[in-house]
């Protein structure tokens, strides 16, 4: 009787690559889960919640931006980010207009209390960083290596896309 190869972590057995320690996807997950823990806490001095963070952060960035393009930014549909301005407009952090020159478009800008709440705001990324206990180069690859897996899923998820009819 043989015995059947010994695994590694490159060419582990099929039940290893079933296990839940082994699922980047769990870890990716898990570290989320972590991530809006410590986000929920900082944020909540501030009014906003995690996604709202990213709005603002967005708009504190690039400044009036149309809905869609921050919708492209943040990776969020309309169906999402709608709910998330109405919220922060009626919290007087932003404020959304028709375009003069596309009355189809919306364009979303930072209202002086938007403005005022960045300045609160900018602790939170060092606090995060003293929360993972990276320094900022091991911040920068990890943040390399998560773009690229993001990318990288991006085209599979393109490839393996049903056929449109």
């Amino acid at each position: 009787m043989t015995k059947p190869p010994t695994s590694t972590p490159e060419t582990g057995s099929a039940e290893d690559f079933l296990r839940l320690d082994r699922q980047l996807c769990f870890s990716l997950n898990a570290a989320s889960r972590a991530f809006g823990a410590v986000y929920r806490n900082l944020l909540k001095d501030l009014g906003l919640t995690y996604p709202q963070y990213l709005v603002m952060l967005a708009l504190w960035e690039h400044g009036e931006l149309p809905v869609k393009r921050l919708g492209e930014l943040l990776r969020l549909d309309s169906g999402t980010l709608s709910p998330l301005l109405k919220r922060l407009e009626s919290g007087g952090l932003v404020r959304r207009e028709r375009s003069a020159h596309d009355e189809r478009s919306v364009i979303v800008g930072v209202t002086p209390a938007g403005t005022a709440l960045r300045e609160r705001a900018a602790l939170v990324p060092r606090r995060i960083m003293a929360a993972t206990g990276f320094d900022l180069h091991e911040a920068a690859e990890l943040r390399a290596l998560l773009d690229r897996l993001t990318l990288a899923l991006d085209d599979a998820a393109l490839d393996t896309a049903p056929p449109c009819d």
